[in-house]
């Protein structure tokens, strides 16, 4: 019995030992199998990133190239409108800097003529010293004029007063306030008493039994006549001063008889002899036709086999046959029609 029991307990020994070792074996199996997993993963995880480092290179290069291209293209037509550009700048201010040479020698030329507008200058400034001296003259006169028109208005006054106050005068009974007997002659104001009559009282005339203060001679004008009487009459009748206003109205003559047959030959007479009362300089101003002296033609202009069409047709030397292209030079600005008339314009009756 003991025997059993001893063989029962080592096989129950048996049976969990086995147990054991195979949950051990089971939990090995099972990290074996999870750190394959893992090693698969981290490398299949390489493997991706790699292939897409890859791609993202690939993609990197393609858009490189082709930005690249982009940019080259876009920068030659930059280059190319630049350079279009600077070439018009160019072109346009070489054309100002002719157009502005051309100007100054046509001005110089045929415009503004030097000598004559210096001869002008020194006449005008000999006519306003002339002119000054005129007035200064004028001044003078004016205020003396004035200085004797007031001595003529005190003179005037002192004698109506003299005449007003001549019974002050001196007799040879009595002396005046003027001559006093304590001094050694008269004063001013007795000898002009003595040199002007008395004041007389003009005769006033009655106008029946009123008296008219403002009637100096003998001779009153009538009275007026008394107004109409303001009853309006019966019926669409007008106002019987308006009527008499039109009936005794003053002859109004047309514009044909009131003016006169040369009034308009006569105006501009008068407007002549004005404008030659305010003008500075008598000497008309002479245009660069009559000149004095004679006109010195260009050599590149003229010469005995005759007019050189230089500077109306072309204006440099050009070879057909060896342009680019048949059409011609675009202008880049307009033209001037100036050129077309030089030296057919003014050549002509020069002196």
């Amino acid at each position: 019995m003991a025997t059993m029991v001893r063989l029962l307990r080592q096989t129950d020994q048996i049976v969990e030992d086995s147990y054991e070792r195979k949950n051990e074996a089971e939990l090995q199996r099972q990290r074996e199998y999870l750190a394959s997993v893992k090693i698969q993963a981290n490398f299949r995880g390489s493997q991706v990133r790699s292939y897409f480092t890859h791609l993202n290179n690939c993609a990197t290069v393609i858009q490189k190239s082709w930005r690249g291209y982009v940019g080259r293209q876009s920068f030659r037509v930059i280059v190319k409108n630049s350079v279009l550009i600077m070439k018009l700048n160019h072109f346009n201010a070489m054309a100002t800097q002719v157009q502005k040479i051309w100007r100054g020698y046509y001005v110089r030329k045929y415009v503004y003529n030097y000598y004559s507008q210096k001869r002008y200058l020194e006449a005008l400034i000999v006519k306003n010293a002339i002119v000054r001296s005129e007035l200064e003259d004028y001044t003078e006169q004016q205020e003396n004029l004035r200085r004797r028109q007031k001595e003529h208005e005190e003179r005037k006054t002192n004698e109506f007063l003299a005449r007003k106050n001549h019974h002050l005068i001196s007799t040879e009974v009595i002396p005046g306030i003027y001559n006093s007997p304590f001094n050694p002659y008269p004063s001013e104001q007795e000898f002009l008493l003595r040199s002007v009559p008395p004041l007389k009282h003009e005769k006033t005339k009655k106008i029946g039994n009123t008296y008219d203060p403002t009637c100096r001679s003998y001779e009153c004008p009538k009275p007026k006549q008394l107004p109409p009487i303001a009853v309006k009459p019966q019926g669409p009748f007008r106002d019987p001063t308006e009527v008499q206003k039109q009936r005794y109205k003053g002859f109004q003559p047309t514009l044909r008889v009131a003016t006169s047959f040369t009034s308009l030959e006569e105006a501009r007479q008068i407007l002549k002899a004005e404008e030659w009362v305010t003008r500075l300089n008598d000497d008309i101003f002479q245009p660069f036709k009559r000149r004095d002296r004679k006109y010195e033609p260009l050599l590149h202009t003229t010469s005995k086999f005759g007019h050189l069409p230089f500077g109306t047709k072309y204006y440099r030397e050009e070879f057909l046959d060896k342009h680019i292209t048949p059409k011609p030079f675009k202008t880049l600005v307009p033209p001037i029609p100036v050129f077309d008339k030089l030296n057919d314009t003014y050549s002509q009756g020069q002196v």
